[in-house]
């Protein structure tokens, strides 16, 4: 493999392991924000006890995003040295504006957030659980809206220099308000939610099923299982505004989505399929004119394939395929999971259906799955662009780094992030195997604590 291959494959790389936790957090953020906001309400002693039981999971997330998300930054001057020159004045804006207003403010919260319970008034601790909460969504606005503009560029002109062309910017409010940073930032923010509520409804589940703390768990049911159908419906209007985005803006990456290879009327959509890449053809179940119905809102109206893209920017038609349809599998199967958990919910019947329960513990993956696949099929349609149409990933790549030391980068990468998740498995199992405490339990436990530090004081 040459170094361009090498250092997708790392940069990648990165991207999995790091966007594991954001969402978790993203969501987590606004779950404590309800569960929280439940407990000043109704004063009930069980929803302070949930919001502190999740409030622990949502600060190992947070710890590991941190950690995995720092290595990501140094990349674009190790291995994309000449994207970091040409995008460097448009880049580095949203950068530091993810560091100055979005990370400072959820990490200065958070103290107060983990240990300001007895500490400060109840107000005051809510008032942090939001800041918290709006810090992980404005670190989310400024990274979707960095990767928006490498998408749909705008507000910038181009500068030539001695060392190449570089992209300036001309104003921040349109480098903010590109053509396609608001719809892909919904669809962002909402596969987050669904994050959250699919890993309370994961936790909850797990109690239900081993019959412990159940009047924690049912509250906690509940609430998952409404958020998570209330988002999901929001998140079926989202998708279908990204894809007619896509397909105005960039529709070399839809007929990718799609597999269309010729344009034609009717444009059929695939259920479920595989593409040949070497006949250039797509073998599957269509729904005929579905497409075109999608995307222009007409049956005939022909959707753009291939046969109207240069060839020499055609993206890598059958992982892009498949990774969007196993997107949208997900989505299918966490809206079946939903649906049926309420339906059970609703008549008192779930907490006697061990199968449905095992298949909510194991949905906590799907979001996962989905967010993972989806984040493939947008940044390897675009390709073999990095900036839409005005930079290719094979002319941002560094241009003095070698094959071996990217290798042994991977490598050591793909340990240290084994080791990290191992970690966080191993302390996010013991964290939910423990369970919340009681509030008595936690006065109990002060106190001890008080008595060793202080045994003069008995």
């Amino acid at each position: 493999m040459d170094v361009l291959t090498l250092s997708r494959i790392q940069f990648g790389l990165n991207c999995f392991f790091h966007y594991l936790y954001p969402p978790m957090s993203i969501g987590l953020g606004l779950m404590l924000v309800i569960m929280e906001g439940m407990y000043l309400k109704t004063k009930k002693i069980k929803y302070k006890e949930m919001t502190q039981f999740w409030v622990k999971i949502f600060s190992l997330t947070f710890a590991l995003g941190v950690a995995t998300g720092l290595v990501q930054v140094f990349a674009f001057g190790t291995n994309w040295a000449r994207y970091s020159r040409y995008v460097g004045d448009v880049f580095g804006n949203m950068l530091a504006s993810e560091g100055i207003f979005a990370f400072f403010l959820e990490a200065g919260f958070l103290g107060v957030l983990l240990f300001g319970w007895d500490r400060v008034g109840k107000k005051l601790h809510y008032f942090s659980t939001i800041c918290v909460c709006f810090g992980a969504h404005f670190s989310a606005v400024w990274i979707v809206v960095a990767n928006s503009w490498m998408q749909t560029p705008a507000g910038y002109s181009i500068e030539q220099t001695p060392f190449g062309s570089r992209a300036i910017a001309n104003g921040f409010w349109d480098l903010v308000f590109n053509p396609s940073s608001m719809d892909r930032l919904a669809h962002v923010l909402l596969a987050c939610w669904i994050t959250g509520a699919f890993f309370v409804i994961s936790v909850a589940a797990y109690y239900l099923l081993k019959k412990r703390h159940l009047e924690i768990a049912r509250p906690m049911m509940r609430l998952g299982l409404y958020m998570g159908l209330f988002f999901l419906l929001l998140q079926l209007f989202s998708g279908d505004s990204s894809a007619r985005l896509v397909a105005k803006y960039q529709p070399s990456k839809l007929a990718a989505f799609e597999g269309i290879y010729k344009t034609q009327e009717s444009t059929p959509i695939s259920v479920v399929g595989w593409v040949d890449p070497q006949e250039e053809k797509v073998h599957s179940i269509k729904i005929p004119g579905m497409l075109s119905f999608l995307t222009y809102r007409n049956f005939k109206t022909p959707v753009t394939g291939l046969d109207q893209i240069p060839r020499d920017e055609w993206p890598q038609v059958a992982v892009v395929f498949q990774t969007y349809h196993i997107m949208v599998l997900m989505w299918g199967l966490m809206f079946l999971l939903n649906v049926l958990g309420i339906w059970y919910w609703k008549r008192k019947k779930l907490e006697n259906r061990p199968w449905l329960l095992w298949a909510l513990i194991f949905s906590v993956g799907c979001p996962h799955i989905a967010q993972q696949a989806g984040w493939f099929s947008t940044e390897m349609g675009r390709q073999p662009w990095v900036v839409w149409k005005l930079l290719k990933t094979a002319d941002g790549v560094s241009t003095n780094i070698g094959t071996t030391q990217v290798a042994a980068s991977i490598v050591m990468f793909i340990v240290v992030y084994l080791l990290l998740f191992a970690l966080f498995l191993f302390l996010l199992d013991r964290k939910i195997k423990h369970g919340p405490e009681k509030e008595e339990e936690r006065d109990l436990i002060y106190r001890d604590v008080a008595d060793i530090s202080y045994p003069d004081s008995r």
